[in-house]
């Protein structure tokens, strides 16, 4: 399949490479460079940046935040990751724009479709900050709503595994992994792809999701040159 246009959901603990906490300069230049070819290929790209690496609300809220101040503060760091992508990008020579789901100018434009729309088609990598901007949702539903608004063939899913396995391979040596899968079997095997609101989000739409490793150099490329190196979730 050719991509004209992608959702691109990158993992904030990524992020952090083999710190325990924070941003790895390495990784977002590698992250930074893989988006660079993609570009230069001529793939429109939209980004959503997880901030686990920073904070994550979930956590805050077994810790003893109260859960809606939690996910605040999990949306400000996403903000944080997307400032440091563009930075990153622009290191690079790719021309960027961080869009918040919150007010926050002048960090960000305020986001809407249409300002979206407009940077991709100039040629702009957007990066969309902020989550969905309401507490309850994890990045993952941002990413499949943001997807789903500017119309993308597909959501990128970037994390540090190769694809959706029969189970953990970290923990089942025998587990095989699904080149390709439809949204109804993952649900019948209760594989753990991302939350269900985004999941869900994906499949009412038809928002395929593709999910690879981000951390292994040019395999953003790969993928987009239809390389079966991840697995795409259709269906």
């Amino acid at each position: 399949m050719k991509y004209n246009r992608i959702l691109l959901k990158l993992s904030g603990e990524s992020l952090q490479g083999e710190q325990k906490y924070g941003l790895s300069t390495e990784v977002l230049h590698s992250y930074a460079e893989q988006i660079r070819e993609a570009v230069r290929s001529g793939v429109q790209i939209a980004v959503v940046i997880g901030g686990g690496n920073i904070f994550r609300g979930l956590q805050g809220a077994r810790r003893g935040f109260d859960r809606v101040k939690g996910d605040q503060m999990g949306m400000l760091a996403t903000i944080i990751n997307s400032l440091a992508l563009q930075s990153a990008l622009e290191d690079n020579g790719v021309k960027a724009r961080v869009l918040t789901s919150i007010r926050m100018e002048p960090i960000g434009e305020y986001y809407s479709k249409a300002r979206a729309l407009e940077y991709l088609e100039a040629g702009y990598v957007v990066i969309i900050g902020g989550g969905t901007s309401n507490p309850y949702f994890s990045t993952d539903s941002a990413s499949a709503l943001r997807g789903i608004e500017v119309e993308a063939d597909a959501m990128f899913k970037g994390t540090r595994v190769d694809g959706i396995y029969t189970a953990d391979p970290e923990k089942d040596p025998s587990a095989e992994k699904f080149d390709e899968i439809t949204f109804d079997e993952v649900y019948r095997r209760n594989l753990k792809v991302m939350d269900l609101t985004a999941f869900t989000l994906c499949r009412e739409n038809g928002l395929p999701i593709i999910v690879f490793d981000m951390d292994t150099p040019g395999n953003l490329a790969r993928v987009l040159a239809g390389e079966k190196i991840g697995t795409v979730v259709k269906l």
